[in-house]
């Protein structure tokens, strides 16, 4: 029988539905592989050997009793470690949170117990979802598995290094400026971020309100759609969740297909700083499109020059806000207590040990964009910004159906290459911010490897608000025509471990 971490989900699921496979077997054939690869890898923070079997098992004895199964049931899952777990820790990839147990689930996380879905662990991750590289985890960074000594993208870096070295064939993300979209393009997976709303945010860590959105990630389009069909739809625990019924992403995923779609290429994406086997691959991604029977046209969206300072705005300016909730004084970390400070130096001082860098850079930047006499300067005036790329969004999806564009102007870069450097580091979100402040759909799929040092390329696609649908199809479409073209999925390719 073929190695159970090589199968797609789809696979898994069909497999232990007919009885072929148990999930059991299938649960521990991904631990077993957790336990060889993963002190390379370090992608989890946390596995939950006990509590995976337990689910694994649960699934077993429904389909002895001849339940019916879930369209994923059994499949094995890496969970973002942002995401609240009852019973199992939660930290953010932060010292702050270390150790933390949360009471309950998020609405995600029951949703995905709920389908019978195994979740295998936490996975690592930028602290409190800040970075793009996985680099700022308080627990060490995680490797990239076509070459560990280069990022894996982040903020959620972990999940998209759990898909490429076989951990698990699904996982989840939250996107934020691109934390599910540019880990996908530089480890060669698939990453969705549904339009915003779509999936509830109750019970995930806030780092920025208004752009945070989990979504699905994985190792093929279809995988990806049905995860989203498991946690996506409307949730009365969350204010900004949208009551809609949720697009019909699986069937899309099913039925590819790009003839006569109005496909726009965006112009602001492209040029100095974009290396140039990144735009090789996407212009050969560009070509493929056409000759698959897409109308290909050139879009200008002028504010997208702007989305990258305007994000650097919006997004401090919320977590400042969103972070003052971690004051030692009701759960998480707690230092120099001894009786002689005041609440506010106990509060002071674990905020100095608690939170990194970037984390502080971030807070220090959005309480400065939002004291008296600089809000209308500057939060003010990125909320106007904002305001443009939702208007060029509008008019672009009048005249075309989607968008494309690369996910990065890079591949994975070099562990430690822009530590030091955080305009650098901000610059890998270039493509993938203009739609978390518009609040539409994004899809990041592998379109292929650089030329100049063989690591994987995205493209991304971007679609309407509640038009998700449209990037199953157009990704399922691109992606059929690339495995028949490569013979076979791009990450057979990827280095074994």
């Amino acid at each position: 029988m073929s190695d159970p971490t090589r199968l797609t989900a789809a696979e898994t699921a069909a497999k232990i539905a007919s009885g072929e496979l148990t999930a059991v077997a299938v649960t521990e054939a991904h631990l077993a592989r957790i336990e060889a690869v993963d002190e390379k890898v370090h992608a989890f923070l946390h596995v939950d050997r006990e509590g995976a079997l337990a689910q694994a098992r649960a699934v077993d004895e429904k389909r002895a009793r001849g339940e019916k199964l879930g369209p994923l049931a059994g499949v094995p899952l890496a969970l973002k470690d942002v995401f609240i777990t009852a019973g199992i820790p939660t930290t953010c990839g932060s010292k702050i949170l270390k150790g933390w147990i949360p009471p309950y689930d998020a609405t995600l996380t029951k949703r995905l117990k709920d389908a019978d879905v195994v979740i295998l662990g936490k996975t690592n991750m930028d602290e409190f979802a800040m970075g793009s590289s996985t680099e700022n985890s308080a627990y060490g960074p995680t490797g990239n598995p076509w070459d560990l000594t280069r990022i894996p993208g982040g903020s959620g870096g972990g999940s998209s290094a759990a898909l490429a070295s076989f951990q698990a064939p699904l996982a989840i993300g939250t996107d934020t400026g691109g934390s599910i979209r540019q880990p996908a393009a530089v480890t060669g997976t698939v990453g969705v971020k549904p339009t915003y709303g779509g999936v509830s945010r109750y019970g995930l860590v806030a780092f920025s309100s208004s752009l945070d959105q989990g979504g699905p990630c994985a190792r093929t389009v279809l995988d990806a759609a049905l995860l989203h069909e498991v946690i996506a739809g409307h949730d009365p625990l969350d204010s900004t969740s949208i009551e809609a019924p949720v697009p019909p992403v699986v069937a899309a995923a099913r039925n590819g297909d790009v003839k006569g779609m109005r496909i726009g290429v965006v112009k602001e994406f492209g040029g100095e700083g974009y290396q140039a086997g990144v735009m090789q691959r996407f212009n050969e991604a560009v070509e493929l499109l056409r000759e698959l029977g897409a109308e290909v046209t050139e879009i200008s969206c002028p504010s997208f020059d702007k989305a990258l300072a305007a994000y650097y705005l919006i997004a401090p300016s919320e977590c400042s806000s969103n972070l003052a909730r971690f004051d030692a004084m009701r759960y998480g970390l707690r230092v120099a207590d001894d009786g002689t400070r005041s609440a506010e130096e106990v509060t002071a001082l674990t905020r100095a040990e608690g939170f990194g860098p970037e984390v502080k850079r971030r807070i220090m930047l959005g309480t400065y964009a939002l004291s008296s006499g600089y809000y209308d300067a500057y939060y003010g005036s990125a909320q106007k910004v904002r305001t443009l790329i939702k208007r060029d969004f509008e008019r672009a999806f009048g005249q075309v159906d989607v968008l494309v564009s690369p996910t990065t102007p890079t591949t994975a870069f070099p562990i430690g290459e822009r530590v030091d450097d955080p305009m650098a580091m901000y610059l890998a979100d270039l493509c993938t911010i203009p739609s978390n402040l518009a609040g539409n759909a994004a899809l990041s799929l592998p379109c292929g490897l650089a030329p100049e040092d063989g690591l994987p390329v995205g493209l991304q696609i971007i679609a309407p608000a509640m038009a998700d649908d449209r990037l199953y199809q157009v990704g399922a479409a691109v992606e059929a025509a690339y495995t028949a073209r490569w013979g076979h999925p791009l990450l057979e390719e990827a280095p074994s471990l």
